[in-house]
């Protein structure tokens, strides 16, 4: 199974994106590292944007399609992504792969360094109100209260929630792949399900193949 890809070439001004500069140096630098790879380009994305601009709807929708497909994000160079360490450490929460075609090596390595600047900071955080806390013990203020289990009933709620707001989200990314597959909304079920599974889309669990039933459901969740 070849590995896929979901690119994103970045420039920062309008100008630079209507007249396509550094744009075709970017795609040809992703693209040969692609093919070297053996891999397969799902889909390009060009934003136009600031490195430092936090907001970025491109981006997500590139994350998002990376999650439908269990894709790669790729780009030429981390600082096409962006040069805020905050926002790298952001995309690494989301979950996904990316990696730099320039360095495909430094992607673990460099996120990890700003993961333990951010580590650090916790660290800090929790060692100052640790320290808080024994001096206030030792001015004889009594900490703590009852420890035992209470609201079973809250948090199984709780938990209920979350997983309905995970699938509810899940369903939600399919559903660009799903407009794609059956336009017309004239597709059997079946037929659907049969298209999904050749284009390898995981599943909503990410186990098995796609049919008719969990097709359905899929529809349900985005008719909610």
């Amino acid at each position: 199974m070849k590995q896929k890809f979901i690119s994103l070439l970045r420039v920062s001004t309008d100008k630079q994106g209507i007249s396509g500069l550094g744009l075709e140096a970017q795609r040809d630098h992703v693209g040969r590292y692609i093919e070297g790879v053996g891999g397969e380009l799902i889909q390009e994305f060009v934003e136009v944007a600031s490195g430092r601009k936090t907001d970025r709807t491109v981006l997500n929708q590139a994350i998002e399609l990376c999650q439908v497909y269990n894709a790669t994000l790729i780009l030429k160079s981390f600082d096409r992504l962006s040069r805020d360490a905050h926002f790298l450490l952001g995309l690494q929460k989301s979950g996904i792969r990316f990696l730099a075609s320039d360095n495909p090596q430094a992607n673990e390595l460099t996120v990890g360094i700003l993961a333990l600047v951010a580590q650090q900071e916790a660290h800090a955080i929790s060692s100052r109100t640790k320290a808080a806390l024994a001096a206030a013990k030792a001015r004889g203020v009594k900490l703590g209260g009852f420890r035992g289990y209470i609201g079973r009933t809250e948090d199984l709620q709780t938990a209920t929630e979350k997983r309905i707001e995970n699938a509810n989200l899940k369903a939600t990314r399919l559903k660009t792949i799903l407009e794609r597959v059956n336009p017309y909304g004239s597709l059997s079920l079946h037929r659907i399900a049969k298209a999904l599974n050749q284009e390898e889309i995981p599943t909503m669990s990410g186990k098995g193949q796609w049919n008719a039933k969990s097709v359905q459901r899929v529809y349900k969740r985005l008719a909610a």
